[in-house]
């Protein structure tokens, strides 16, 4: 097993507007079915799923989030499972983060449909990445008065 274990999070609550005529299952809870079932709900994966409640971006649902322990983790939005490509783009990002250094991807390396969807990409505690400001380099930016 690959010494980085991707988990992949849906959140479960949010709504896409299309809950009356989907028997009043959430959006979230759709889209976190459709992954389920495209990747074989019960076999062996090198990646985790998990349900959330709430992941906090009611705006912006449906929304998927990636956290790769060692590495910088994405959260996406906007993602319908009925629209085409959405949920194979969430299954084929596991690769190229884990490959990457420090799993930083820039938009480019993104699948394509979630290219536009990122809501947020977190470094992890201790990242050296260049896109990280050390909090020393901060104090220098600040314009004194």
């Amino acid at each position: 097993m690959n010494r980085y274990h991707p988990i992949q999070s849906f959140c479960m609550t949010c709504g896409d507007g299309n809950e009356v005529v989907q028997r009043n299952v959430r959006g979230g809870s759709r889209l976190a079915q459709t992954i389920l079932c495209c990747s074989g709900a019960g076999q062996h994966h090198e990646f985790g799923q998990r349900g959330l409640r709430c992941m906090s971006q009611c705006k912006r649902s449906c929304v998927a989030s990636l956290s790769v322990s060692g590495r910088f983790s994405y959260m996406f939005g906007d993602l319908d499972a009925a629209e085409p490509g959405r949920v194979e783009a969430l299954k084929d990002l596991n690769p190229p983060c884990l490959a990457a250094p420090e799993g930083i991807l820039r938009r480019e390396a993104r699948p394509f449909p979630l290219r536009e969807r990122i809501l947020g990409r977190l470094p992890q505690p201790g990242s050296s990445f260049g896109l990280v400001t050390k909090t020393e380099e901060m104090s220098a930016c600040i314009v004194r008065t």
